[in-house]
């Protein structure tokens, strides 16, 4: 289980602190799917970087399987198998897939593991293993790469900042039809997506609404989602892919 324990998050803006998190106690459960969302500038994103470790917290604690992982590096935070997914998935010249997947796992995987991880994410394996991680791949294709990567590595908790952004409709699709996979045949690991999309909210098993650096509402999709249908935390597929 991952525990946020009294968390916030200041910025120096040159004019004083800024306070984009502020003091949010959250507990986040194993094995489910869970979203949060929220309107654009609410949190979401620092949210996600501050449980991967990319900002150091202003104040407060963060669990993770009963450890206090509040004050290790990104790297460390890696170990204990936290994976993140960036909004714009990073390019690598001189870096093939079949490269990028066997660093992720740690291992020499054969190829055909390689091609294993490649065909879970709806990617024709011989197309791809030997491309380089570089301009030449889309939007799409980096995304679903690097969810292989996180497949790869076995994490125990899959964090996804806004997987949608940067991708056209037809990718936007595959990312679904990705997403419900995991979700349906893969119970063990948590995976915690930050999006407003109503698809991927339709998904979730629960829903985190955040606002102004704070929780507004948790709870079952059921619970949550018929109140912010409609609503600017939670936008339909064609205001996302416009």
């Amino acid at each position: 289980m991952l525990e946020l324990k009294n968390i916030s998050f200041n910025i120096d803006d040159g004019d004083g602190k800024t306070e984009i998190i502020r003091d949010i106690t959250l507990a986040i459960p194993d094995n489910k799917f869970v979203v949060i969302t929220g309107p654009n500038g609410g949190g979401k994103s620092t949210l996600a970087r501050l449980i991967a470790g990319i900002h150091p917290l202003t104040s407060g604690s963060i669990v993770f399987n009963g450890t206090d992982i509040t004050d290790m590096s990104i790297t460390d935070r890696a170990r204990m198998g936290i994976g993140f997914a960036f909004q714009q998935p990073v390019r690598f010249k001189g870096l093939t897939v079949l490269d990028l997947l066997r660093i992720a796992s740690g291992s020499q995987i054969s190829v055909s593991e390689a091609c294993d991880y490649l065909s879970e994410v709806g990617l024709c394996a011989k197309e791809y293993i030997d491309r380089e991680v570089n301009s030449s791949l889309s939007g799409g294709e980096l995304k679903r790469i690097e969810i292989a990567t996180i497949l790869a590595r076995d994490v125990k908790l899959a964090v996804f900042d806004e997987p949608e952004a940067g991708i056209d409709l037809w990718s936007f699709n595959n990312l679904i039809r990705i997403f419900e996979k995991m979700r349906e045949h893969d119970k063990s690991r948590t995976i915690l997506v930050i999006s407003h999309q109503e698809r991927i909210l339709n998904i979730a098993d629960e829903i985190i609404v955040l606002a102004d650096g704070k929780i507004l509402k948790q709870g079952s999709r059921d619970e949550i989602l018929p109140d912010i249908i409609g609503t600017q935390y939670a936008a339909g597929v064609c205001s996302r892919m416009e």
